[in-house]
């Protein structure tokens, strides 16, 4: 009687002993998840050698100014990319592993770059012309000019940056359009600083894809708070929400 209790106990001994070691396994798994899901997000922050897009382009272009790069500035990261990257990191005391990480960035002078795209805001899906740094700046103007309109009249606040960047008539790049004095009531007041929410980079990407709801429109106002006289001299092509648009 004694021997079957004793294996009996034996029994429920190894069978808790078992239940304990899958509970801790799956607690593990648990636990590293979120670790994985950081890892991809900060993935997506690198750029190295095999990496393109309008990212690449501006590394190239920054590494090419300063004499670290004699390459075509194709957003294409090559071995010669690669190269100019491991002698400015050299230079400037970083690790020279040829990758373009957080420490590399902001040595670059391209934080905000990298902080869009820390926040997963990557600029694959937009023109590989731009940066993340110009998405992340257009969100911003999209969401302070535009936060309370529709969709369609956030991608066509940012077509009209857009289109300025094209025009001979305004600053060629994102940052110069939208920072250009008096062009922008957010940037005078302040809230261009503002955290743009997701809805303001998808239709920061749409534009930056080429949808133009304003059809080549330069430039659009609220009438009910314009006070310029000027700007109800421009010829109105459209009207979405509460903006009017004109070329």
């Amino acid at each position: 009687m004694k021997k079957i209790l004793a294996i009996g106990a034996m029994a429920l001994a190894l069978s808790a002993t078992a239940a304990t070691g899958i509970t801790a396994y799956a607690v593990t798994r648990t636990q590293d998840a979120p670790l994985t899901a950081c890892t991809a997000v900060t993935e997506a922050a690198v750029l190295r050698q095999g990496s393109t897009g309008g990212e690449v382009k501006e590394v190239q272009r920054r590494l090419k100014q300063w004499g670290y790069y004699s390459g075509s500035v194709d957003g294409v990261f090559g071995s010669g990319t690669k190269k100019a990257v491991i002698a400015f990191q050299k230079k400037n005391g970083l690790t020279a592993d040829g990758v373009v990480g957080k420490a590399t960035y902001q040595a670059l002078g391209m934080n905000d770059s990298y902080n869009a795209l820390n926040r997963g805001q990557s600029s694959s899906g937009s023109s590989s012309n731009y940066t993340s740094s110009d998405l992340y700046l257009m969100a911003k103007a999209i969401y302070a000019e535009g936060r309370g309109e529709s969709y369609t009249g956030q991608v066509a606040i940012g077509a009209v940056i857009m289109n300025r960047v094209r025009s001979s008539s305004f600053p060629n790049t994102v940052a110069g359009v939208i920072y250009q004095k008096g062009a922008f009531t957010a940037v005078s007041d302040g809230q261009i600083n503002l955290e743009p929410n997701q809805s303001a980079y998808n239709a920061a990407k749409d534009a930056m894809n080429g949808w133009d709801p304003t059809y080549g429109c330069l430039y659009y106002y609220n009438p009910a708070v314009a006070t310029s006289a000027w700007i109800f001299n421009r010829k109105t092509v459209t009207v979405i929400g509460k903006h009017v648009f004109a070329i």
